[in-house]
């Protein structure tokens, strides 16, 4: 029995003994890039071959940034009153001029009345003084006759000097009264501009109670509902109104110098995978004191699936340097170990190494080989 036991002992470490020996784990238990010796059961050399070579490679800063319409526009209310209807919600598309809120209007509606009925008096008013300045104007005229003709016949001996005053007097009287009733008429017309600015006001304002949309777009946020008061300055609804987005990413303040208005730069929206050019059309002249980061707001071009709020990244330019790339087809992957076959001299060895980046097709490789290697393919 106790043989036994030593036995299933030993079959149990000695696979692992030999995994330790041909992974290279040494002191320390940690595996370091480089050579691991021939590999196991490698006969022939790969059936494709490539160079490890050194590149001259940018860095980049990955600044991060969220998606936004490129034009925002914020739906609020022009009077106060309670909200009746909200015909949209958020998702819906919408058109230039279509209503999506209705307000109360009931005490609006009462105010244009009472304005309509002030003009209406106001126009009463313009024609009694109208009648006012014909009646006037023929009195004027009588008066001024009865003047001249009396005023022949004193110089003819007919009249007295008492019948010319008397017929003076009265001239006078009666071109008096006509310009009070034309200074009276004057300012019922002035009465009727101001009435009807007052209709036209109580209009405007019953039309306040339909908000509809200015231009053609999306609704991105619903801030309001049936039964809420609508003020003026509390936004009601967020419309989108424009069909393209720009990245909003905040850049350090030590690359800010590196970005330039017009400059195109490239971004990635993980979310969907993609990889696009970006065009920087604002830089935000000021810098965060939370974060020390400046606001640059990049244009993306168009993306299907892309909505207002998503994660993205706008990639700055650091500096260049060179690096040993391969192909991606080199590398293999054993669990977390990574490793190429590399000749040496007439024979192919294991080799562990160390990766960074991938470009493309190709990828950086921060230790276990110097830039002039052959490596197979797979």
């Amino acid at each position: 029995m106790r043989f036994n036991g030593i036995f299933n002992i030993a079959s149990l470490l000695l696979p692992a003994l030999i995994l330790a020996s041909l992974t290279g784990c040494g002191e320390g238990g940690k595996i370091q890039p480089g050579t691991a010796g021939p590999v196991a059961g490698l006969e022939t050399a790969p059936d494709e071959t490539a160079r490890a070579r050194v590149e001259l490679v940018r860095r980049w800063f990955e600044a991060s940034g969220t998606v936004r319409p490129r034009t925002e526009t914020r739906i609020e209310s022009q009077v106060t009153a309670q909200v009746v209807t909200v015909t949209v919600r958020p998702g819906s598309r919408v058109t230039k001029g279509q209503v999506l809120i209705s307000l109360d209007n009931r005490q609006l509606l009462a105010r244009l009345d009472q304005a309509r009925q002030g003009l209406k008096s106001a126009q009463a008013s313009r024609k009694q003084a109208h009648q006012a300045v014909i009646s006037a104007q023929a009195a004027y005229e009588q008066a001024q006759a009865s003047f001249k003709r009396t005023r022949t016949y004193f110089e003819s001996k007919a009249a007295t000097q008492q019948d010319l005053e008397k017929a003076q007097s009265q001239y006078s009287q009666a071109k008096a009264g006509l310009a009070r009733a034309r200074e009276a008429h004057a300012g019922t017309t002035a009465g009727i501009k101001q009435a009807e600015e007052v209709v036209r006001e109580a209009e405007i304002a019953l039309g306040y109670t339909r908000i509809a949309a200015p231009e053609t777009g999306e609704v991105l946020k619903r801030l309001v509902e049936p039964g809420d008061l609508a003020l003026p300055g509390k936004p009601l609804l967020v419309l989108q109104t424009a069909g393209t987005y720009r990245l909003e990413a905040h850049v350090r303040e030590g690359l800010i110098s590196r970005v330039r208005l017009g400059m195109q730069l490239p971004a990635t929206i993980a979310t969907l995978g993609k990889k696009v050019t970006t065009t920087v059309e604002e830089i935000i002249p000021y810098a965060d004191p939370q974060t020390r980061t400046f606001l640059v707001k990049a244009a993306l071009p168009p993306i299907s699936g892309l909505y207002p709020g998503m994660f993205g990244k706008l990639r700055i330019p650091v500096q260049a340097e060179n690096v040993v790339v391969i192909p991606d087809n080199a590398l293999r992957k054993v669990g977390q170990l990574e490793l190429v076959t590399v000749k040496e001299g007439d024979h192919w060895t294991r080799r562990y190494i160390k990766t960074g980046r991938r470009l493309d097709r190709r990828i950086e490789v921060l230790a276990g080989l110097e830039g002039d290697e052959t490596v197979g393919v797979y």
